[in-house]
């Protein structure tokens, strides 16, 4: 008969003689009241919460998932699961804690789940976390705290827009007094109306209270901004001085800043636009970006100036977009985006989100100490923001070099070898939080940029050309090419 049993399954009178011989001959085991696995091996809190959902709906039957459950849509972090039965006992097996109570049937708006159970509609579901109720002993809190709760809101409006706030809250007050939970909406109407800015009620999440206050922000990138702030702070890099003073230094920064963003142009062709003032024919928005790079990391006194307070730091930030891309009046210059913008799999900040992430990442670079540091915090602050529809590279790379060069250290160079390096180490670090790759190619940049005598234009140009710096990284890539020390 095992053959045709799941691995995990519910006992009933059919099955009970069978189940109690195979047990005695040791082909069964026993995880909990009526529930049994044909499994030997493996352990049993693992084979529970494997077929969690099957347990729950073969013992409570017809059971709507509700509380904390319906929102999280798991077991909470001890197991406990919490459901409206006719049943009344708990039931406690390893790593799975079923928790019934009495409450409404399922409404139209519930929907079917795994056959035999309803989950929660949204609105029910928050309007039941809003509702004080006793928890049994030794379970988590059968409902989430209001911290939780204003949170969930928060992320729901960044998620999914406004009409999805004054959906839930439409529901909401609909189904309100089929589950005698008024008091409740009240509650919730007054939190999403504080959310919306209609309100004004005391909050407790600190992303409920920014969007209360009109400077909303992205928690997920401030938690990835803090574990970047964490890991430099504890590094040690040496300190590279140099006296910068040369334009030929400005010249192949803004160079190589514009050709990792596809603004191509032959050494020559870039000098004839920098040092003679030639446009070529058919491409002015180009020449104008490299020229107006140029023409802020040659500018010694702007680029000594770091920002000492977040409203500095937005307002210089608008002010060097806006010269950089003055040339491209579709993007913008100077103002933040207005819609939401990607490059590959990377999304960035919502638009809304901009300035109030730009100003929480802000408090994290005031408590870094070296130039080096700061340098590596900023870049990827703006980097990760991307506030701007276009030129955000660019912006983030001079405000990196801005904080070395106000610290007479050598700035960062990305040599157009050494794009996909920089570029994959980006990527590690927003999609999987692994840091060391960037603060790595950073610093290998800034040794590269320390190492060459920049004084004169031929002799750097000569040393950049016997480096690799200006070959395409992926052609070099498979050539086995690499960006070398002079």
């Amino acid at each position: 008969m095992t053959k045709f049993l799941p691995e995990v399954f519910v006992s009933n009178a059919t099955l009970a003689p069978w189940v109690s011989r195979n047990l005695k001959k040791g082909r069964l085991r026993k995880l909990g009241s009526k529930v049994y696995t044909t499994n030997l091996i493996e352990s049993k809190e693992l084979l529970v919460k494997r077929h969690a959902w099957f347990i729950v709906k073969e013992l409570f039957p017809g059971g709507v998932i509700v509380d904390r459950t319906a929102l999280e849509h798991r077991p909470a972090a001890d197991g406990s699961v919490f459901i409206v039965s006719s049943k009344k006992r708990a039931v406690l097996l390893p790593g799975l804690s079923i928790y019934p109570r009495k409450g409404a049937k399922p409404l139209p708006e519930d929907k079917p789940f795994m056959e035999k159970l309803f989950l929660s509609c949204p609105a029910r579901a928050y309007l039941e976390n809003l509702c004080k109720r006793r928890t049994q002993k030794k379970a988590e809190a059968r409902i989430l705290s209001r911290k939780e709760m204003e949170e969930r809101l928060e992320s729901l409006l960044q998620g999914a827009g406004i009409e999805a706030l004054q959906a839930l809250r439409d529901e909401a007050k609909r189904i309100s007094s089929q589950l005698g939970l008024e008091k409740e909406y009240k509650i919730l109407d007054g939190l999403i109306g504080t959310l919306l800015g209609t309100r004004s009620l005391l909050l407790s999440s600190s992303t409920a209270t920014a969007r209360a206050q009109g400077l909303p922000y992205d928690p997920k990138r401030l938690d990835l901004f803090q574990k970047l702030y964490e890991y430099l702070n504890n590094i040690n890099t040496p300190d590279r001085f140099v006296k910068d003073t040369s334009t030929t230094l400005a010249f192949f920064e803004a160079y190589f800043s514009n050709f990792i963003e596809g603004t191509e142009f032959q050494v020559a062709e870039a000098a004839d636009i920098i040092f003679k003032g030639k446009i070529p024919k058919g491409r002015p928005e180009d020449a104008h970006d490299i020229l107006g790079t140029y023409q802020i990391t040659s500018d010694k006194k702007e680029m000594g100036h770091c920002p000492k307070n977040a409203d500095e730091f937005i307002a210089l930030l608008k002010r060097r977009h806006a010269f950089l891309m003055q040339g491209r009046a579709e993007v913008h210059p100077g103002k933040f985006k207005t819609t939401l913008n990607q490059a590959g799999s990377t999304l960035f900040v919502a638009p809304d989100l901009v300035e109030g992430t730009l100003r929480q990442g802000f408090q994290w670079l005031q408590s870094l100490h070296t130039p080096f540091q700061r340098a590596v915090y900023i870049m990827f602050l703006v980097a990760e923001v991307h506030p701007f529809t276009d030129g955000n590279g660019r912006c983030a790379r001079i405000m990196m070099n801005a904080e070395l060069v106000a610290a007479d250290q050598a700035r960062i160079l990305i040599p157009t070898i050494f794009r996909n390096n920089y570029l994959s180490a980006l990527k590690a670090l927003t999609h999987h939080m692994r840091i060391d790759p960037l603060v790595r190619s950073l610093d290998f940049s800034q040794k590269y940029t320390f190492s060459i005598d920049w004084s004169d234009f031929k002799k750097a140009h000569a040393l950049l050309l016997k480096t690799h710096a200006f070959e395409d990284s992926t052609t070099a890539e498979l050539m086995g090419h690499r960006l070398v020390l002079p």
